[in-house]
């Protein structure tokens, strides 16, 4: 069978004064996921979204909505969150230490739960976790910026959480973020990532988003 591969956009690099025109381009040139980077500037160094944003792309777009939680007590917001429209939330151990009942909550809201890992933290200290995920998020920079370089380490690790996975017996998603390009994007694939996170690639290509995005896919073929 087909390993189906999933771009996610990250409008951490979009246009917000055209966000809904740079949606819609998005789901034109055939992108399947809409990425939400939610910051708090504790967490990770940079303060970005709240649940307002993930509504507004509610109204934009029938897109998924992968919503990622680089913030602090992820706990207290999954809800508002959830309540704005997000098909899944991603979160962090490195912030919670109540993790395990993090992700069972963000299920009972009806959301697909992610479980992200920062490029200091190993995949065998969440591997009691991977039971309660439908998505594991291997961080491919370090989180707060976009724009960084691919660090290829990260392709050991994203093969280390697929044998954890084949283990256990579990499918859940392998995304990956952080650099990719039509460049970097086959290092991830071919170490057993299907979700695709990107921003800059798309939003910045100098051609147009379109263009990005085509430019992604022939690299993923």
């Amino acid at each position: 069978m087909m390993t189906k591969y999933i771009l996610s956009a990250s409008i951490l690099s979009a246009d917000f004064s055209n966000l809904a025109d740079q949606i819609h381009q998005c789901e034109q040139a055939g992108i399947d996921w809409i990425h939400v980077d939610v910051m708090d500037g504790h967490f990770v160094p940079n303060l970005t979204m709240g649940p307002f944003i993930v509504e507004t792309c509610k109204r934009i777009t029938s897109l998924p909505l992968d919503v990622h939680l680089m913030i602090e007590t992820p706990e207290k917001y999954v809800e508002d969150f959830a309540c704005a429209g997000a098909t899944s939330l991603t979160v962090h151990p490195e912030c919670n230490p109540n993790i395990h009942r993090t992700l069972q909550y963000i299920r009972s809201l009806n959301c697909k739960a992610g479980l992200a890992i920062n490029p200091g933290t190993t995949p065998d200290s969440v591997e009691y976790l991977l039971p309660l995920v439908d998505m594991v998020l291997v961080m491919s920079v370090n989180p707060g910026f976009s724009g960084q370089y691919f660090i290829r380490e990260s392709a050991d690790k994203i093969a280390a959480v697929k044998s954890l996975c084949t283990k256990w017996n579990l499918k859940p998603d392998i995304q990956v973020d952080g650099g990719i390009t039509s460049e970097t994007i086959s290092i991830p694939k071919n170490a057993g990532a299907n979700v695709f996170v990107s921003a800059t690639s798309i939003f910045k290509d100098t051609d147009g988003i379109a263009a990005g995005v085509y430019r992604l896919r022939q690299s993923l073929k």
